[in-house]
This record gives C-alpha cells, sequence and structure tokens, in this order.
C-alpha cells in the first residue's frame, strides 16, 4: 500500500506543466488594480523554479502587493514555505532577483505526509496519503485562508479538487487548466452560475509549458531543442473581472428554419459555429463549448450542458430521455445550451 501511494504521489509530480514567464506578463497585465493590496498565494510553485514567484517578487510594488506566499508538493522530501512581503530594491537577473527574495522571505518547513482522513468530507476520493506542500493538506489551507487571490498552474489531474477547495474557501483565483474542463459537472456550474468565466488566454491560443521529464508526445507537441511541450486546449479561469465579459457578440445571421435544425431530444435548435448564432431568435440554442471564452451575462444565459457523455446537466427537460445532443439519430459534439436575453 505504501508503495502504491508513493508511485501515485510520483506520478502527480510529473502531472506539472512550467507556465512561461511571457504568459504569466501577457495574462498578470489586466488585474494589476484588482491585485493591489492582496496577499497572492501560489500554492503550486516551487520559488526556485516558478516563473510565478520571480513574476510577483520583481512586480511586488509595481502591483502594490501586500504579501506573496509560495507552497509546493514534494514526494521524498520536506517542503517549505516561503512568504514575501517586499520592501527591498532586488534588481538583476532572475537567479540573483529569486535567490536574493528567498533570502529575505520567511520560510518555514511543511510536515511530511498525512492522512486524507484529516481533511473531512471536502474531496470525495479514495483514501491515500498526501505529501508534503500538498495544497490539500492543513497546513496549505491555513495559508489558503489567510489569502486573498491564488494565482497558478494547479496540476491539471487535480482540476477539479482544486477549483472546489478554492471556492469552499471563498477565494477569488486566476488559474490554468484544460479547456475540457468546461465539461466537467464539478466546474460547469460555477460557469453556468457566472461564479468562475474565462481570462483573456494564451497568444494564438496556444499555450507552451516546460515539462519535467521526457515522456513520448505526438509529433508537433513537444519540441526537444527547446523543451517544451505545445497545448491548444488550454485556458486561463478566474473570478476576477474581465473587460471582454461585458463586450457583447455580434451576430450577423437571420433566423431561418431550415438552417437551424431542432434537436431530435431537446427544444432547441443547433448553432455548429458561433459565427453563425441568430441576432434575431430568442428561444434556446446550442452551441460550441468555446462559445464561454465570448460569453457575456448581460447579453446571453446559460441554461445547460449536453454532450453524449454528459448526465442531467441540460437545464431542460429531455422528450426522449435521451442525454447528448441528437439530431436526425446521430450524436452530436458537446454543446452548451443558451439564451439570449431580452
Amino acid at each position: 500500500m505504501a508503495e502504491s501511494v508513493l508511485n501515485k504521489a510520483r506520478k502527480q509530480k510529473t502531472d506539472e506543466f512550467y507556465t512561461q514567464l511571457s504568459d504569466i506578463e501577457r495574462e498578470l497585465k489586466h488585474y494589476k488594480d484588482q491585485l493591489k493590496g492582496k496577499t497572492i498565494f501560489c500554492n503550486c510553485d516551487d520559488p526556485e523554479t516558478s516563473e510565478f514567484y520571480y513574476y510577483f517578487v520583481s512586480n511586488f510594488d509595481i502591483i502594490g502587493l501586500k504579501k506573496l506566499i509560495t507552497t509546493h508538493f514534494e514526494v521524498d522530501k520536506p517542503s517549505y514555505m516561503l512568504e514575501y512581503c517586499g520592501g527591498a530594491d532586488i534588481r538583476g537577473d532572475k537567479e540573483t532577483v529569486v535567490k536574493r527574495a528567498i533570502e529575505l522571505g520567511k520560510k518555514k518547513t511543511l510536515k511530511q505526509n498525512f492522512e486524507q482522513g484529516d481533511q473531512g468530507e471536502l474531496f470525495e476520493t479514495e483514501p491515500t496519503r498526501s505529501f508534503s506542500g500538498d495544497f490539500r493538506s492543513p497546513e496549505c489551507i491555513e495559508l489558503l485562508k489567510e489569502s486573498d487571490v491564488v494565482v497558478t498552474n494547479p496540476p491539471f489531474s487535480l482540476f477539479r479538487e482544486f477549483v472546489e477547495q478554492i471556492f469552499s474557501y471563498n477565494k477569488k483565483f486566476l488559474i490554468i487548466g484544460s479547456l475540457s474542463a468546461i465539461t466537467y459537472k464539478e466546474t460547469f456550474r460555477y460557469i453556468r452560475d457566472n461564479k468562475m468565466w474565462l481570462g483573456y488566454g494564451f497568444q494564438g491560443g496556444n499555450a507552451y509549458f516546460k515539462v519535467q521529464d521526457s515522456r513520448d508526445y505526438a509529433q508537433g507537441v513537444f519540441d526537444h531543442s527547446t523543451g517544451l511541450v505545445k497545448f491548444r486546449n488550454v485556458a486561463w479561469y478566474t473570478n476576477l473581472d474581465v473587460s471582454k465579459r461585458h463586450e457583447s457578440l455580434i451576430m450577423y445571421e437571420h433566423y431561418e428554419e431550415s438552417k437551424y435544425p431542432k434537436y431530435d431530444n431537446y427544444d432547441a435548435i443547433e448553432v455548429s459555429k458561433l459565427k453563425d448564432v441568430p441576432l434575431d431568435y430568442y428561444g434556446i440554442m446550442g452551441v460550441p463549448i468555446t462559445f464561454v471564452d465570448k460569453y457575456n451575462p448581460e447579453q446571453f444565459e446559460i441554461i445547460g450542458l449536453i454532450a453524449g457523455n454528459i448526465r442531467g446537466m441540460a437545464g431542460i427537460e429531455s422528450k426522449s430521455g435521451k442525454d447528448g445532443p441528437y439530431i436526425n439519430g446521430k450524436l452530436k459534439y458537446g454543446r452548451i445550451l443558451i439564451r439570449r436575453k431580452e
């Protein structure tokens, strides 16, 4: 059992993808006013290597932060908490800046291991043993309580649990996750209820991450010369305000019954491309998942989610009892059901 848990923990460690500084700078520049005077918690970040830590230390006074706290996960050794409160004029290259900030920070060793039972009923996962610096550990949760905004790139495989924890403690956040997380039952309800939305995104829709190991990737995904792995289906998730949420989707098409087929099992029409959303239709429409990136809650409301592997998330009754978007007996790609507001 102990060996199995250890192997699982090491596998979790390889689930980490390290965000580039350029992507952090491009996204974080939009939130400067909302971060002023706040305590930032990067709870999946080793300060010695994390570009998030380097970014916040370098811009601590420019943003006007109150405090920066970092913790990170370790398997084979104790991890530590680092607290930085600014007050120093640190200049130089990245290595110099990070080293000096670590020296000036308050450092505390974190406990090694705790039983999952100590976490209460927050996570519905199998009993296991966590390791030093795990964001679910009691020590890291106490640090979360004293923070204002969580900013990090959590392990993709633990995204559901990570989001649940943030909402359980009512925190602001800006985090990276797979675009497919939109369709997770645990996260979609926050998007539907306007409690979570997408940030500004990665340049050209492409995200490039550094990776720890040399796993085999499909051709064109991993660049051996740069050590970067490329993802197209990655997004920034947040509950900080973004200006694009207040921009209306521009529509050109007019509704014609022959152009917009109805689903077999739902009283809704199929709109296969966002550019084809009709400007004069006020019934329920099924649109691609990517609609979330254009979603303005003042213009539309999200009714639900329909997909072949999703149950009970449509928000409207299925006429046949089947879930998923069917047209002429054929199952289509997953769709978000939306309706125009008057």
